[in-house]
């Protein structure tokens, strides 16, 4: 298993306390938790804020969740993109179709574990539409999606509702965006109506 800052001895659990302070010292709460399965997706929306990462990391580490998650190449140069890839990171660049479907799943299906997160907005900023990377891989790979639900209002993170896909896309992708409606992010004006 690849060695990440989420599993490393004595960092992970000093980041664990750390991590439950500070999200309650901001006044972040995460509800549930991830299932207990040994590989699935999980998708966060909405995303609409670059502290977003930083929550990310505190549910993470509050979690104690040893995962994966997509980002844009840009964050993989230095300085950081070595902290980056520790944290779990894969590098991704959007200007061009790179296989990274298939890589992925090949990953995965290589590993006794994988939980990837995937924010299927793919952006900061409003969408029209969701990304489908996030779908491709999980029905590939024969896993399911996991939900953690943003609500800004509230200052809550909802973990832990599993959905398995079927072999309707267009459906499922419909379902998903349901779970979501009517949450806002960290900035709402930035949250996508989909």
């Amino acid at each position: 298993m690849k060695t990440t800052i989420f599993n490393t001895p004595i960092l992970s659990s000093f980041l664990h306390i750390l991590a439950k302070l500070l999200m309650r010292a901001f006044g972040w709460r995460v509800e549930g938790g991830l299932p207990d399965l040994p590989k699935f997706v999980i998708i966060g929306a909405p995303h609409t804020s670059n502290w977003d990462f930083a929550l990310f990391l505190g549910i993470v580490f509050e979690l104690r969740a040893n995962l994966r998650f997509m980002g844009k190449a840009e964050l993989f140069h230095p300085p950081f993109g070595g902290f980056f890839r520790y944290c779990g990171g894969i590098p991704v660049d959007r200007s061009k179709s790179t296989g990274l479907v298939e890589q992925t799943v090949e990953a995965i299906q290589a590993s006794d574990q994988f939980t990837l997160m995937i924010t299927p907005e793919g952006t900061r900023y409003k969408v029209n539409e969701w990304k489908r990377g996030f779908y491709h891989i999980a029905k590939s790979a024969g896993i399911p999606v996991v939900l953690a639900i943003l609500d800004g209002i509230r200052k809550t993170v909802r973990v832990g509702q599993v959905f398995h896909l079927t072999d309707d896309m267009e459906a499922d992708i419909k379902a998903l965006q349901g779970f979501f409606k009517g949450k806002v992010g960290i900035h709402p004006h930035r949250t996508s109506e989909l």
